[in-house]
């Protein structure tokens, strides 16, 4: 018998968390299966920075850089470097922002680990141009998807 536990007003059961609550997907470890949150959309450890950063192919342009290794997954996980180079906090957190949105809105293949590198001129830039060029990124590096491979290498 499944005993439930409730925290701030969310159920969750003994064996894990409220169905409800967490999203599908085959756990490899066991016949679970829950859906991909979030946070598995990013990369989180400094060994997976540095695996991507060593190994990884890299593109770039004048805003950024970017660097893609295969990570055999069936999605794709982004991470974003913003330097103190780039300006002071608030800076540094509005470029991440605008980052984490576009890479959101882009279209990428699965299966691969992807790192964004701001460059200093990245600060002045806004959501418009951020976009024009990681899709343009992403495109070099055929990671966008099929359909939308096509229009981004069409000159305007």
């Amino acid at each position: 018998m499944m005993s439930a536990i409730h925290f701030s007003g969310i159920g969750c059961l003994i064996s894990g968390c409220h169905p409800a609550r967490s999203p599908l997907i085959k756990d490899s470890y066991t016949s679970n299966i829950r859906m991909s949150t979030e946070k598995e959309k990013y990369i989180t450890k400094p060994s997976k920075y540095a695996l991507v950063h060593s190994r990884g192919s890299s593109w770039r342009n004048n805003l950024l850089m970017m660097k893609a290794l295969p990570n055999g997954l069936d999605y794709y996980r982004s991470g974003f470097v913003v330097s103190k180079r780039v300006g002071k906090a608030v800076a540094r957190n509005r470029v991440k922002r605008l980052l984490r949105e576009v890479v959101r809105q882009t279209p990428i293949k699965p299966g691969w680990d992807i790192v964004f590198i701001a460059r200093p001129e990245a600060e002045k830039s806004g959501f418009a141009e951020l976009k024009s060029l990681v899709w343009r990124l992403t495109s070099q590096a055929k990671l966008l998807a099929e359909k939308y491979e096509e229009n981004c290498l069409s000159p305007n």
